[in-house]
């Protein structure tokens, strides 16, 4: 089947965006209310998730529902705009056209391609197989079932604890790893702190998981600046977390992970945050691809050499002020798709095309209860402690898409925050659960 402007009586421009997340549905909105143009949005889940807020969901903070929204829902107000659950397989970017894994074809006056982002494992040896990556919901939702699944193993058989189930291994010390760790420590500290009789896993006593975050770099949060590193730094040991800085990830086996520095740690959790690279639909695009996989786009967001074709968001090297990449932001996603609309709107008014703007509003970062860093604005005003936790609650609230998803965020934060109590988190993913326990029987779970 091919969907093509001809099928249709209406003689609207027919735009069509793969990729249903910050930039593709920020471009899909701003499109949706404006007469002379039809958008057709195809992506593989049939809900946008909010992507900063997925550690939230792997330490049972949040539910899946406070971080994910139905594409339709959201668009419900758009009657020009046509959402289809599939995933794009092929892109022919001459003609406009994308055929899909149900073997559809879509084709479009326009194209927008923000088909988003996957993890980068930079070809570390066993890191794609025994690794969690924290890039969609179902990893989060992967990753949850995970370290539940070790605290049940270790809470019915304590000997385990020495061959690593409450070994926990964060790679990655930007805000995903920092943000994740600092949760996590928490989340441990806060259950020992209860008295024996009312810990959930009593028959764990006294004794506390141990994660680890490693890095290459020599600080985390390398994006902030040098005393929010080190407030971050300090605020991660304190909860617990030990650093392994200036160090690099050098395999991930089943049951264990070596450093460059020759250390083993043994763990049945990986936890992967150390970078980002474009989905694979880049490299089907037919055209070559830049830093990370990305496709490099001319300061309008238009893929260089095709007419009619853009790129946003994380599948996009667009570049700031400074010539160099833009990070990936969910802000730069929003505005990168806000301003692809605006561009198509007036290539169809026949009037030039803008170069796109990126307003800098600033960088955040959470490290736990009451502890964040934020740099606000293009100037960098640093803000820590309890002004930057809260500050980064509201911000993050903003962003979320609906209002009944703000309120009950809001109220599952002073759940956590202030009541300091958490949900009964399921174990919804019982595979997470079998391991051959006996194949690391020998090890003793203190490599670090």
């Amino acid at each position: 089947m091919t969907d093509s402007p001809g099928q249709h009586p209406s003689s609207a421009k027919h735009v069509v965006i793969v990729g249903g997340g910050f930039a593709g549905l920020s471009c899909a909105r701003k499109l949706g209310s404006k007469p002379g143009v039809r958008v057709t949005l195809l992506d593989k889940n049939n809900y946008q998730q909010f992507q900063p807020l997925l550690y939230q969901v792997a330490t049972a903070i949040l539910a899946s529902g406070n971080i994910a929204f139905n594409l339709r829902g959201i668009l419900h107000n758009h009657a020009n705009v046509d959402v289809k659950m599939t995933e794009v397989t092929s892109i022919d970017p001459q003609t406009h056209t994308v055929e899909t894994a149900q073997g559809q074809r879509y084709q479009g006056d326009y194209l927008v391609l923000a088909a988003g982002a996957q993890a980068n494992f930079f070809g570390t040896p066993g890191a794609a197989e025994y690794s969690y990556p924290l890039y969609s919901l179902h990893d989060a939702q992967q990753l949850r079932s995970r370290i539940l699944a070790m605290l049940e193993s270790a809470d019915r058989d304590p000997s385990l604890i020495a061959r690593g189930a409450l070994n926990f291994v964060i790679v990655g010390g930007g805000p995903t790893g920092a943000e994740m760790a600092g949760a996590f420590g928490d989340m441990l500290q806060t259950a020992l702190k209860q008295q024996p009789e009312k810990r959930a896993y009593k028959n764990l006593g006294s004794v506390a998981g141990r994660i680890f975050l490693v890095d290459g770099g020599n600080a985390v949060l390398k994006a902030f600046s040098p005393k929010n590193q080190a407030y971050a730094g300090k605020m991660l040991e304190k909860r617990g977390v030990q650093l392994h800085l200036g160090t690099r990830v050098k395999e991930v086996g089943d049951g264990y992970v070596l450093l460059s520095d020759g250390a083993k740690i043994l763990t049945h959790t990986v936890i992967w945050a150390g970078g980002l690279k474009a989905a694979d639909l880049s490299g089907k695009v037919g055209i070559a691809t830049g830093k990370g996989g990305r496709l490099d786009v001319a300061p309008d967001l238009s893929v260089p050499g095709l007419t009619g074709v853009y790129a946003l968001g994380d599948f996009a090297n667009i570049l700031g002020k400074d010539g160099q990449p833009l990070p990936q932001l969910a802000s730069v996603a929003q505005q990168s798709g806000h301003w692809c609309a605006k561009n198509i709107l007036l290539d169809v008014a026949g009037k030039p095309r803008e170069a796109f703007r990126y307003l800098d509003k600033g960088i955040m970062a959470m490290i736990g209860r009451s502890a964040a860093v934020a740099e606000v604005g293009g100037g960098r005003i640093a803000v820590q402690g309890v002004i930057g936790f809260l500050a980064w609650l509201a911000v993050h609230a903003v962003l979320l898409t609906s209002f009944q998803a703000k309120v009950e965020a809001f109220v599952a934060w002073a759940w956590t925050f202030i009541g300091g109590a958490r949900g009964d988190a399921l174990l919804d993913r019982p595979e997470e659960l079998h391991i051959d326990w006996t194949a690391d029987k020998a090890e003793d779970g203190r490599g670090d």
